[in-house]
């Protein structure tokens, strides 16, 4: 009877890591995305390690953004995050289904854990940091706060070599510029910051009154313009990767570089520079069928 007890702990554990996945996976899908998340684009045995990786980031979002919290109480929340990586670096799991899910993924896929902490580094810069002073600042931020995301990826996928990683560099930071560009209004108003450098303010003669007041002016829109090309420019320096990876993921990751720039593109043709553009059902269709392509034509 004893050498039963073993198989049933396994066994619960094994229900446990897969209840904490599919808790990943809804924290996924009820959070919008201009672009795919652990989608069926995804060979399936991806899926739920994305939808871990997916979901601690978004927790670190949540509390470095939403709430009341002090900014105290959020940098402790943050902290608390980072102590629960450590817990897993030393081989324990923390009580908590997104931190299980995660642990499964860091030691199934042997996913680089200085990575999480450089997202939580980002997310705790977020708390105390409002203004960039100029391009370098924020591909600084863009390091740590969005290419970790697409290196963790490439590492899931045993394809982090230097020039894909270089290559996914390029895409994330893009992606980062792009969410920045499209919620430039929410991020002033809801959390007081401004990534827009202020070099580059100064120089196309934008003030915070422009923001504060909502002044759909010349000025701004050429500035916006100016960081549009920006993020277009990384953008298509990274997007043979798509091409490079293959299969699956190269699918997804296709996808999302045809995504992004879609959303430059309506970024650009806006009339109201303060509105959030998104992606429609057509356009998501047209932007499968087109990675789908690009994929056939490369054979």
């Amino acid at each position: 009877m004893p050498t039963d007890i073993p198989a049933a702990v396994a066994a619960r554990q094994t229900a446990g890591v897969r209840q904490a996945y599919r808790t990943c996976r809804q924290v996924a899908r009820t959070h919008y995305e201009n672009f795919p998340v652990a989608s069926f684009l995804l060979p399936r045995w991806q899926r739920d390690p994305v939808a871990a990786i997916y979901a601690f980031a978004r927790r670190a979002d949540d509390i470095a953004d939403e709430g009341n919290d002090s900014a105290e109480s959020r940098l402790r929340r943050l902290d608390d995050m980072g102590a629960a990586l450590r817990a897993i670096e030393e081989g324990e799991t923390p009580d908590d289904p997104i931190y299980l899910a995660l642990a499964d993924s860091i030691r199934r896929h042997a996913l680089p854990t200085g990575l999480f902490h450089d997202l939580l580094s980002a997310f705790r810069q977020d708390v105390s940091k409002t203004r960039y002073a100029n391009f370098g600042e924020l591909m600084d931020y863009c390091r740590r706060s969005a290419n970790p995301v697409g290196r963790l990826l490439l590492h899931l996928n045993r394809q982090a070599d230097a020039r894909k990683l270089a290559r996914s560099d390029a895409i994330c930071s893009a992606l980062q510029l792009v969410n920045f560009l499209q919620d430039i209004d929410q991020d002033y108003r809801e959390n007081g910051r401004i990534y827009l450098p202020q070099d580059d303010m100064q120089r196309f003669a934008v003030d915070e009154d422009t923001l504060r007041e909502r002044r759909n002016c010349f000025e701004l829109k050429e500035l916006l313009r100016f960081q549009i090309q920006r993020a277009s420019r990384l953008l298509g320096a990274g997007s043979r990767l798509g091409m490079d990876v293959g299969g699956r993921f190269g699918l997804e990751l296709r996808a999302i570089v045809l995504g992004g720039a879609r959303v430059l593109e309506k970024l650009h043709a806006r009339e109201d520079v303060f509105e959030r553009p998104r992606l429609d059902r057509r356009e998501r269709l047209g932007i499968l069928f087109s990675a789908f392509w690009q994929g056939f034509s490369r054979r």
